[in-house]
């Protein structure tokens, strides 16, 4: 006898069977998620331990009449290992190894190397007084010991030049495949120090004797410091970053992530403007650590609860708090200029917030579109991302306590 399905039969089978596909679609997409976050988190917290960030060089340009000074001063390793500006760290270079290398030399041999260096360091350098090219010498290396291997070693060149007789004005720039600098400026006789901060090899803008560099427009400012902002967070800034994903990861809810957000907001901004104004001060050695463990923190607490209680948001703001002071420390590094330093605070801030809300929006678009809602979200995916959070956490808690 021939069992026949009926019509309706059919078409829910099929249903089911499209529901379970979807279904085990869904959960290997997320535990792929899981498995590159926890991949991710790990390889970081392991290559923090050799890796250093590229930052500026800081440049300062002293002018003496008949002479003027250069010291920049920065991760020289870098340079000499030719670790480009295009990476956010020393590991992801493909001269990363050469650059460890060089980190492990006593100062005496780095010095070797530095002024071995020194010739294509100094053709790297564009130096101008009225638009004609001088060229400065080397003077001296000040060599640091090798120290811990955890924090970049920030050596000193000391070249030397004179300046042409008459000469009225003055402009820089340094090849972009040595770096970003911030070149300061000092003249004898001025109390006001100039300060500008150069990317890509662009050239600063003419400093005239007597009177400083030309002034930049709001907007021009708002700008530059906007940017600073933004990249501070994206994609230089990867414990903030891991911060503000474990705030998005308490509630698929967005009243949670409101509340966290805006705290956390009203507070770094609070320190920034504190400390940027000389009202409020606190060594990196202690900032630093708690950052890592505001991290961790807020990444337990998503294992331990799904929903948003009093205390998290005044532990947020208080970690926010401690976050400006991170940021601020960037600020200092960079400077900013005076005629424009409210105009600079302000647009850093924002760019800051667009960094924030860049990331936000990045795990919304990845996971809270069609993750959101679902009986298991938090099962599968909050809690093994808020485990791999925490634990990069308590790992940059340690080192940096230890550093």
């Amino acid at each position: 006898m021939t069992l026949k399905l009926s019509s309706s039969y059919r078409p829910k089978s099929r249903m089911r069977r499209l529901r379970t596909a979807t279904a085990a679609m869904q959960s290997s997409l997320v535990a792929m998620l899981v498995r590159v976050l926890l991949a991710v988190s790990w390889v970081v917290a392991g290559a923090s331990a050799v890796a250093h960030e590229i930052r500026p060089a800081v440049v300062t340009v002293t002018f003496a009449a008949p002479s003027y000074d250069i010291e920049i001063s920065g991760n020289i390793e870098a340079m000499l290992a030719g670790v480009g500006p295009n990476v956010a760290d020393t590991s992801e270079s493909p001269n990363a190894k050469q650059y460890d290398v060089l980190r492990q030399f006593a100062p005496a041999e780095l010095d070797a190397e530095i002024r071995k260096f020194a010739p294509d360091l100094i053709r790297g350098l564009a130096v101008e007084f009225d638009g004609q090219r001088a060229t400065p010498a080397l003077v001296d290396t000040k060599v640091p010991d090798v120290g811990d291997s955890k924090l970049a070693r920030i050596s000193i060149v000391h070249l030397r030049g004179t300046i042409p007789p008459g000469a009225r004005e003055f402009r820089w720039s340094m090849n972009r495949e040595l770096g970003d600098n911030v070149l300061r400026l000092r003249e004898s006789g001025r109390e006001q120090m100039a300060s500008t901060w150069l990317k890509n090899g662009d050239w600063s803008d003419p400093y005239v004797f007597g009177e400083g560099l030309r002034p930049r427009t709001t907007l021009e400012v708002a700008l530059q410091y906007m940017g600073l902002g933004f990249t501070h967070i994206v994609p230089k800034g990867l414990d903030h970053i891991l911060f503000v994903l474990g705030l998005y990861l308490l509630s698929t809810k967005w009243k949670p992530l409101l509340v966290q957000v805006t705290s956390f907001t009203i507070a770094h901004s609070i320190t920034l403007g504190l400390s940027m104004y000389g009202v409020l001060a606190l060594p990196s050695s202690i900032v630093e650590p708690l950052i890592a463990l505001s991290i961790a923190y807020v990444a337990i607490e998503n294992v331990l609860t799904s929903e948003l209680h009093a205390w998290r948001a005044v532990v947020v703001f208080g970690f926010g708090l401690l976050h400006g002071m991170g940021f601020a420390g960037v600020l200092q590094e960079i400077g900013m200029p005076r005629s424009e330093f409210a105009t600079a605070l302000v647009a850093f801030n924002v760019g800051v917030e667009l960094g924030q809300l860049a990331v936000i929006s990045g795990a919304f678009v990845l996971t809270g579109i069609w993750m959101r809602g679902k009986p298991w979200y938090r099962r599968r995916f909050v809690v093994p991302a808020s485990l791999a959070i925490a634990a990069t956490g308590l790992y940059w808690t340690v080192e940096r306590v230890l550093g």
